[in-house]
């Protein structure tokens, strides 16, 4: 990470391997990390640890971490700048998260109402990792001293529950963690499902018209934007009633920088077909460089192993000390 003259923030963001990132995921929050990047050290990692939860394959595991390390990679989070790992890779995250289990209350654990949707969910598979997933996020963390961690409104909880943990540690034994605030960067856009426009758009939907993942190809793009839904009034204006044509003009306003007014006088007197057909170019032309920038890193296998083992390195050499100071205050006999 890069020296400066004047402390920069720690911000740290993980994402799960749980799948290809959709083009949600990609306007809510990975095409902001490169600013966010370069006005602080931050700390990228890929929490194949946390994809656990649910079942995978072995196979379908190791394929998810490697496909997100590299969009990682893909999205320009320089390696040579910033620290960019693999969570299995550092094994003080695992066990930071032990200690941390024993201060964290099991009260404060039950009421993660992410734990409650996911408990419906998958109820044939309500496993304990399932109901301890914050405290290994909180260790995620507290490890590296961070200053702000990038939250959307379903892990608020999460991190306010680092927060408590953090405090009531630093009560107990003196200053240990640093206690992390919530990272106000640049607010990502909200794009919601094409076939659903009430709820957000998921790769998990079983509907794969709802949402645009990042490898799809560019046909494949521009036919769900042309059967995504709309309304019947046929035109183009950002209106409380018409949440179809709302996800559309953002999706089109994230691609070209214009405006909600700029896009109702480019679309004024035309209808959906035209307009629908002017949001799939700009999207194709959005993430084709992206795409293809990912293409050519999976196909360089030593180029993803060498960054992701200089990764953890960097990483581990910090969660390192960090942990020893823990043990130490806790009182476990160390050499």
């Amino acid at each position: 990470m890069e020296n400066a003259a004047e402390k920069r923030n720690v911000v740290l963001s993980f994402v799960q391997s749980s799948g290809t990132p959709t083009i949600g995921n990609y306007f809510g929050a990975f095409k902001n990390w490169h600013d966010m990047a370069v006005e602080n050290d931050c700390i990228f990692g890929v929490a194949d640890l946390h994809a656990i939860t649910v079942r995978n394959t072995p196979a379908d595991l190791r394929r998810r971490s490697m496909e997100m390390y590299a969009w990682l990679l893909a999205l320009g989070l320089e390696p040579e700048k910033n620290i960019v790992f693999l969570q299995s890779h550092v094994p003080e995250h695992s066990q930071l998260a032990w200690i941390l289990n024993c201060y964290a209350q099991f009260g404060e654990a039950s009421r993660m109402t992410q734990f409650k949707d996911k408990s419906r969910q998958h109820a044939d598979n309500v496993n304990v990792g399932l109901f301890t997933y914050p405290i290994l996020m909180a260790a995620d963390i507290l490890l590296y001293n961070a200053d702000q961690v990038p939250v959307g409104d379903d892990q608020r909880q999460h991190l306010e529950l680092a927060r408590d943990i953090a405090e009531r540690f630093n009560g107990i034994y003196g200053e240990t963690f640093r206690v992390p605030a919530p990272y106000i960067g640049k607010k990502g856009a909200k794009i919601l499902s094409l076939q659903e426009p009430e709820k957000k758009m998921s790769k998990s939907d079983p509907n794969t018209k709802a949402f645009i993942s990042l490898t799809d190809p560019d046909d494949v793009i521009a036919k769900k934007i042309k059967s995504a839904v709309t309304d019947s009034e046929a035109t183009v204006r950002y209106a409380g009633n018409k949440p179809g044509v709302n996800n559309l003009m953002t999706l089109y306003s994230c691609c070209t920088g214009k405006d909600f007014d700029a896009i109702e006088a480019e679309f004024a007197g035309r209808g959906y077909g035209d307009f629908k057909a002017a949001v799939a170019e700009a999207v194709v032309e959005e993430l084709r460089p992206l795409r293809n920038e990912h293409e050519r890193i999976m196909k360089d296998k030593a180029y993803i192993e060498k960054c992701a083992s200089e990764g953890a390195q960097k990483a581990e050499y910090l969660a390192r000390r960090t942990l020893r100071k823990v043990m130490k205050k806790v009182g476990f006999y160390q050499v």
